[in-house]
């Protein structure tokens, strides 16, 4: 192996950033992030929407398990694991949702991606912009080749924003994940590959 070989930097790794898209921000989730009423509040704000606690429970029911996300954010960040944003309005710091990208086998390339919207945000395609921005900024940056949804399959809402995003449905998975109301759901598994044209402007 040359010295170069050697010495060449770890070019999938998932780096602080704040992604403008004009009328919302991305800002990375973690301790010290900027959002009306602090970090804590709006994941509690989340935690205890009936929506987010079934589809996408946050696990965050007090303040001890606010905090404990944020670190684990935060440490996702620092390691360039996971790349978790809050989705904030840009004009007053209001939470309106979140998307996140992870390494699920990141020798090979291959990460998921994760979204939720507060009730005041929905219907709104906000959920569809940010996975939008974090799927070309995962590619573009971190070098991701294959980009994966899975969803239960009664969660609609969710499976039409990963066909917005030009994530194509593939299948069926079977009682795959715990959801927040205590049972294993089907899961529809969506992709997209790095290598995808993008989807056409909405």
């Amino acid at each position: 192996m040359s010295t170069t070989e050697q010495t060449a930097p770890d070019r999938r790794v998932f780096t602080p950033v704040t992604l403008d898209l004009g009328d919302i921000l991305l800002r990375p989730w973690g301790r010290l992030t900027e959002l009306r009423g602090g970090p804590v509040a709006g994941l509690l704000a989340a935690a205890a929407d009936p929506a987010i606690a079934r589809w996408n429970p946050v696990r965050a029911t007090d303040r001890a398990g606010a905090e404990a996300y944020l670190d684990r954010c935060d440490a996702g960040w620092a390691d360039g694991t996971t790349a978790a944003f809050a989705v904030v309005d840009a004009a007053d710091g209001t939470l309106l949702g979140n998307s996140s990208l992870r390494w699920v086998d990141r020798t090979d390339g291959l990460a998921m991606i994760g979204y939720w919207m507060l009730a005041a945000a929905r219907g709104r395609g906000l959920a569809t912009r940010a996975t939008l921005a974090v799927t070309g900024w995962g590619i573009a940056t971190a070098g991701t080749r294959r980009i994966e949804i899975a969803h239960a399959v009664d969660n609609d809402a969710s499976c039409r924003v990963a066909e917005r995003c030009g994530y194509p449905a593939e299948g069926t998975l079977r009682a795959s994940y715990h959801y927040g109301d205590g049972a294993y759901h089907d899961e529809h598994l969506h992709a997209r590959l790095a290598t995808d044209p993008e989807p056409p402007a909405r």
